[in-house]
């Protein structure tokens, strides 16, 4: 009798570990970059931060989950974008979703190649950084924030009125070569404003602060990263014109297409909270210049729209 009673709490006990593992393992587990504020950042000694990071505690409020945010830091180069870095994250199981994605034709076809290297993530060891996941196809959720082009203006351009990309002639104008913006203002009406463009090397010169210190006129950016700037520098005198570009990008999460039953429960918290108005409300918490998503949902091919333009 004694055996059997010390076997049934045996077998009692583990049942019980394992309804906690089980539960720990239950976790809303959201890829989030660390490094793009003000939607999100994980900096050490700070309390994680931002737009995204207060919508993800929501969502996984509304499904009853423990949220767990694996960080990541995207450092793009030959072998790497961030549609093959989040398919990578995602196939490989650190994540079931990636937050911040953008929503476009482009980012959500079925990948060329067939495997991908992980970008470096929290707890990466030095053989997860050598290794290449094999990748799965991507499905995303509804859209929750729209993130556009906008012209930001230096201090001897304050004032300045901007309802058209052609309003910049005759501005000195600055842009990180190889984005967006440069693709945008070099092909503007046939070139019109070449002569015009200061080109810089991203992650070398530091765009905004050639702007700030008056040795440019206007540059054309995302609007979140001058939302981040005048967040770091409350002085500023660099200024939105208030002019968004046409063509913007709807953000939301991204997951693997096999998970349906997820996006499908995300996009049911999405749209309560928006209807409660608490998405718009987590941008202004984290200082965001929040605009709820646009038609259409999923952009289709950028490139060809800004060279119709």
């Amino acid at each position: 009798m004694r055996g059997r009673r010390a076997a049934w709490s045996l077998a009692a006990l583990l049942s019980i570990m394992a309804s906690v593992a089980h539960a720990a393992d239950d976790s809303l587990k959201i890829c989030l970059d660390e490094d793009r504020p003000p939607l999100s950042m994980h900096h050490r000694g700070k309390p994680d931060a931002g737009f995204d990071v207060l919508l993800a505690q929501a969502i996984a409020e509304r499904l009853g989950r423990k949220l767990a945010i694996q960080w990541f830091e995207s450092k793009l180069d030959e072998d790497s974008s961030p549609q093959l870095e989040a398919n990578a994250l995602l196939s490989d199981g650190r994540c079931s979703l990636v937050g911040g994605y953008a929503l476009t034709q482009d980012s959500l076809v079925v990948p060329g190649m067939k495997t991908a290297r992980l970008p470096d993530f929290a707890g990466a060891t030095r053989d997860d950084r050598r290794r290449r996941v094999a990748l799965g196809v991507l499905a995303p959720s509804q859209p929750y924030v729209y993130s556009p082009m906008t012209v930001v203006l230096g201090p001897k351009a304050s004032g300045r009125k901007i309802g058209d990309i052609g309003d910049l002639a005759g501005l000195r104008l600055v842009i990180d070569s190889g984005s967006l913006g440069d693709a945008i203002l070099m092909s503007f009406d046939k070139g019109r404003l070449i002569d015009s463009i200061t080109h810089l090397v991203p992650g070398r010169d530091d765009l905004l602060a050639t702007l700030q210190r008056g040795e440019h006129d206007a540059t054309l950016i995302d609007l979140a990263r001058f939302d981040a700037h005048r967040a770091a520098h409350p002085d500023t005198t660099i200024t939105a014109s208030g002019y968004y570009y046409p063509i913007g990008a709807n953000r939301g999460y991204v997951g693997l297409a096999s998970d349906g039953a997820l996006i499908d429960a995300v996009n049911r918290a999405l749209t309560g909270l928006a209807a409660e108005g608490k998405i718009a409300e987590f941008g202004k918490q984290a200082g965001l210049t929040y605009l709820p998503p646009r038609e259409p949902a999923i952009l289709g091919d950028v490139w060809m729209k800004i060279i119709q333009r």
